[in-house]
């Protein structure tokens, strides 16, 4: 008799264990981009470039490069890096990575970036 109900119960756990909802599925998915920022020859304003992945031209125009102000048509121009992450922030990017290269004299930012889509 212990035997028994030592297996139903040992039954009843295992179906238990199998009837669990799997939540890996999900419908959301993680986009990337990175923004490339150079200082003009003062230091004082960044332009800042956003690499989505896209295919690269051999010949570029600005807009194809830069971030571009709607406005007046020319490349936005932000105050610092910190500038253009509050401005991406705003837009839903979310900031994941950063790092600095020096070329010559000048500093060129990286900043890698993520948002949530859905799918």
């Amino acid at each position: 008799m212990k035997k028994l109900l030592f297996t139903l119960v040992l039954t009843f756990m295992s179906l238990s264990l199998f009837s669990q909802e799997n939540n890996t599925q999900n419908d959301s998915l993680d986009i990337f981009c990175q923004i490339v920022g150079t200082s003009n020859f003062t230091g004082t304003k960044v332009k800042i470039a956003i690499d989505f992945g896209q295919e690269q031209k051999f010949i570029k125009s600005a807009k194809d490069y830069y971030m571009m102000d709607e406005s007046t048509g020319k490349p936005k121009v932000f105050n610092s890096m910190v500038d253009a992450l509050n401005y991406m922030g705003s837009m839903g990017w979310n900031f994941e990575q950063a790092y600095v290269i020096t070329m010559g004299n000048q500093n060129v930012y990286h900043f890698l970036l993520s948002q949530k889509i859905e799918k």
